[in-house]
């Protein structure tokens, strides 16, 4: 017991305190954290979108939805890691919890070598299958291909991370990541601003600046005296741990990967209406990455607040947060929604700064057009994204992964699909979010009201 007070300074249990106030404080570093992370892209577009023109936006903007793709499965996959380290941290299970981050740390090195491999020989390949304009795909071939070579990094900050916040330190990732991202903005005004340099060193600067924060946490996890102690003697493959993390991060990582593939053909048809609608669509998808930001960090809370809190067998806390951060992840997102409803064109128009005034009020008027469309029914993606965060945690994590599949992959593609072949109109892709939105919150409402998501522990605890 000793050695669980002394690393009580660095990481804490979510099960004490009013559960509000405990997912609250949990979740508020996470989000800030995210928001610093989603200053990467952002400072990537906005400084290559007024400094390089609407072709290097464009070219920056067609390679999102592609990274999403490809680091979406091995991110999703490390939150198995962080289901598996928490619900031993709860039960007080110090030697399983060590067993658990160092096969983790291992297996994200091998993903991220692998993906760093893949990414850079395939890339040119894939701008071409996605459709990328002639006169934007030299730049989306360089500014992907830097990227891909710095996956390892990349991979291994958001692995780190997770077992961080599955320990309940969701601070420290928070002052990593600020220090990083201050860097990224810098280093992208150095080479793109003052230096003048391609875009390829907008994805150089990010990934100089997501090795610092990969450093940091390596740093953190490396201390001695706690028990998730990172000791390069003990990077081993645990067998029973890895079967545990595949068991519930694959599901995740297949989620998030197939969401990523329909997000890629959703790109690719945003491709077929020009360079004007990739830099207004781009430029909507950075805005609403901080929109998406409030309602992950919520479900990431929920996912290590439930996993602690059922491996502690405190089941009427896991029922009482759960309705809390379901509630307060809707109304957030909903209240921001409004915002964007109001003010979408503004926020598109900070993105972009060109000599055609025309081709500049089309990006505008493109991306408010999206704003509109989308923005009432984020409450929607929000309810999702939190009962799949119950879901991870009570290692129910193929629940969300088929919802996903079913609804956020196969319905809108097929939505799109036919959409597409009956009037080749943008609106219509737009069209595409609020209504699988809909579609996977109805499906949640009923698993979470008839489910034994919770029952069950109850049920096994007694047998």
């Amino acid at each position: 017991m000793k050695l669980f007070q002394h690393h009580s300074q660095t990481s804490r249990l979510l099960t004490e305190g009013k559960p509000s106030k405990v997912i609250v404080s949990f979740a508020a570093p996470i989000f800030l954290s995210q928001l610093f992370q989603q200053l990467y892209n952002t400072a990537d577009s906005w400084i290559v979108g007024n400094f390089l023109g609407k072709e290097a936006l464009a070219a920056v903007n067609s390679s999102g939805s592609l990274i999403h793709l490809m680091t979406s499965f091995f991110v999703g996959a490390s939150m198995g890691a962080g289901v598996v380290i928490s619900r031993y941290f709860g039960a007080g299970d110090h030697e399983r919890v060590s067993k658990a981050v160092h096969t983790n740390a291992l297996l994200s090195f091998i993903c991220g070598v692998v993906m760093s491999v893949f990414g850079a020989l395939m890339t040119p390949v894939i701008m071409r299958w996605m459709g990328v304009p002639d006169d934007v795909m030299p730049n989306s071939v360089a500014y992907l291909r830097y990227y891909f070579l710095g996956c390892v990094p990349v991979v291994m900050y958001n692995s780190l991370k997770g077992v961080m916040n599955a320990v309940g330190d969701s601070r420290r990732p928070l002052y990593y990541l600020i220090v990083s991202s201050v860097l990224n903005v810098l280093l992208d005004l150095l080479f793109v601003g003052a230096l003048g340099l391609g875009v390829e060193w907008a994805a150089i600067a990010t990934v100089l600046s997501q090795t610092v924060s990969a450093i940091l946490c390596l740093i953190q996890l490396t201390r001695k005296g706690t028990v998730y102690q990172l000791q390069w003697k003990k990077l081993r493959m645990d067998m029973a741990s890895l079967k545990e993390i595949v068991k519930y991060g694959l599901p995740t990582g297949v989620q998030n990967s197939v969401i990523g593939f329909a997000n890629v053909l959703v790109q690719t048809n945003i491709n077929s209406f020009g360079g004007l609608a990739m830099a207004a669509c781009g430029a909507y998808s950075r805005i609403e990455g901080f929109v998406f930001l409030p309602i992950m960090s919520m479900s990431l809370a929920l996912t290590s607040y439930i996993g602690q809190n059922l491996g502690a067998k405190e089941y009427d806390r896991a029922k009482q947060g759960a309705r809390f951060g379901v509630l307060t992840s809707v109304a957030m997102a909903e209240v921001i929604g409004i915002i964007l409803f109001l003010f979408g064109g503004f926020f598109i128009s900070t993105f972009i700064t060109d000599a055609d005034p025309e081709a500049v009020a089309e990006i505008i008027a493109i991306g408010a057009r999206q704003c509109r469309v989308e923005s009432l029914f984020f409450f929607l993606l929000a309810f999702s994204h939190a009962i799949a965060g119950v879901c991870r945690g009570a290692g129910k994590a193929i629940v969300p992964m088929l919802i996903m599949l079913l609804v956020w992959c196969v319905i809108r593609i097929i939505y799109i699909t036919v959409a597409m072949h009956i009037r080749h109109e943008i609106v219509l892709l737009f069209l595409a979010y609020p209504l699988t939105w809909f579609i996977s919150s109805v499906i949640y409402f009923i698993y979470y009201k008839k489910s034994d998501w919770i029952h069950g522990f109850e049920a096994k605890e007694k047998a």
